[in-house]
């Protein structure tokens, strides 16, 4: 049969209908013959009311796009082209275990860095691996693009644990960033170009250029200050200081806020913890306003309301991602990818989130050098951090969990890393079951 098979693992996620619309609007470049939706039964219930959404938008579209719902994983992925993953193991109740146990320490408790970050990933990588050797087995060819979070930690165990080369981890940052600076400028995105280069959620922008002239100075001089203008739903726009981003040379992303502002991040954490919950809290009444939205019989778009979600726009990078490799497009696209040299200061095994031209074999990283040396040292910390953290969620080794722990700049002592470790690996023991064999 002609036409492409695409899985989505997670289907009943909210972000899934910006997935859908995707596809709707790309149908005539990239002709979607079949969309799998996988969930599991604790998310039975999201994936009937999301399935029976994207069936609505895909009537409504007029487009031959059979939509499949099953928490069947493997009847899904046989004979894909395609697979995504977008999925929270523990649901959103141990995302909530993420952010508030380290707060209890005065640490940061965030989905993606800190110990929040490291436990995501432990809870994460074991699943995605299986699902790597699912794929192995029925659907070898297939692309995994995986925007679950933290993508460079998943990218980064895939690529050194198992059989899969053609991996991609995808982020909506860059795309944000993008966006902002285009907003800050004033100008359409378009005419915007950024050199990415980093990590996932440690990004910078080395140059940033409007209509091929290198304008990072003026941007820099239009984001300090109170608000930045490059902001993210989810998290806290501090503005930056004229002198530090002038003397740092190179564009932060959003979630730099937590390792140059750390205190003051702190603070406002604790005190929204208090006052309003957790970021996780507040997007369980997110996601429950959506999804009753969802269930109106008569909706057949997707809702504006997405946009609230932190991650809007990963499903647009999603299918714009496939689209070029499907269409051998050869744009410059920012995901994450094996180095092989792109970042001098980094391994060539290693993961890295920086540009790369999309081509129909995967895509090409663009060589950049070394980091500038203001950025290289945390860049180069972070991804000690993810490459420890990927061992010890493969092999469940208490002590390798303890040490990226330590190794996260976001930890003060290792004192307190034990006490964070030792609390969260209870908290989490259901979903961490590395960690707790038994004994023979």
């Amino acid at each position: 049969m002609s036409g492409i098979k695409i899985v989505t693992i997670g289907g009943g996620s909210s972000y899934t209908p910006e997935l859908v619309e995707g596809f709707i609007k790309r149908y005539d470049e990239l002709p979607v013959r079949e969309l799998w939706l996988v969930d599991i039964p604790e998310g039975e219930k999201k994936l009937q009311t999301v399935g029976a959404l994207a069936k609505r938008m895909v009537e409504k579209a007029g487009v031959p796009i059979e939509i499949h719902l099953t928490q069947d994983r493997r009847k899904a992925l046989a004979g894909a082209d395609f697979v995504t993953t977008q999925m929270r193991v523990g649901l959103l109740d141990a995302r909530i275990k993420d952010e508030r146990i380290p707060l209890k320490y005065g640490v940061i408790g965030q989905e993606t860095n800190g110990p929040g970050g490291l436990f995501k990933g432990l809870r994460t990588i074991p699943v995605i691996m299986d699902i790597c050797r699912d794929m192995e087995e029925l659907c070898p060819d297939a692309w995994l693009i995986n925007f679950t979070n933290p993508a460079g930690m998943v990218t980064e165990a895939v690529l050194r644990y198992t059989n899969r080369k053609k991996v991609i981890g995808l982020c909506n940052v860059p795309i944000g960033m993008k966006m902002g600076v285009a907003t800050v400028l004033g100008v359409d995105q378009s005419r915007v170009h950024i050199d990415f280069a980093g990590l996932n959620h440690m990004i910078f922008g080395l140059g940033v250029y409007l209509d091929g002239e290198n304008v990072i100075s003026q941007v820099i001089d239009k984001i300090t200050g109170d608000q930045s203008g490059i902001t993210m739903q989810n998290i806290l726009d501090l503005g930056w200081d004229k002198d530090f981003i002038k003397a740092l040379g190179v564009l932060p992303c959003p979630y730099h806020r937590y390792y140059y502002q750390t205190r003051t991040m702190l603070e406002h954490e604790l005190e929204e913890a208090e006052q309003k919950g957790t970021r996780a809290e507040v997007v369980k009444q997110v996601e429950a306003e959506l999804f009753a939205l969802y269930e109106d019989p008569d909706l057949d778009i997707k809702p504006p309301q997405l946009e609230k979600r932190g991650g809007a726009y990963y499903s647009e990078a999603a299918c714009n991602l496939i689209y070029s490799i499907y269409n051998d497009k050869r744009d410059i696209q920012t995901v994450n990818v094996r180095n092989n040299g792109a970042i001098a200061s980094i391994p060539d095994d290693s993961a890295v989130e920086v540009n790369c031209v999309i081509t129909r074999e995967g895509p090409i990283p663009l060589a950049v050098g070394d980091l500038p040396v203001p950025v290289r040292g945390l860049v180069q910390q972070i991804k000690s951090f993810e490459r420890v953290a990927a061992e010890a969620a493969v092999t469940g080794d208490y002590h390798k969990a303890l040490l990226a722990m330590n190794i996260n700049p976001l930890v003060p002592s290792d004192v307190i890393a034990k006490k964070i470790l030792d609390e969260m690996l209870e908290a989490h023991k259901e979903h961490l079951p590395q960690f707790f064999k038994p004994v023979t």
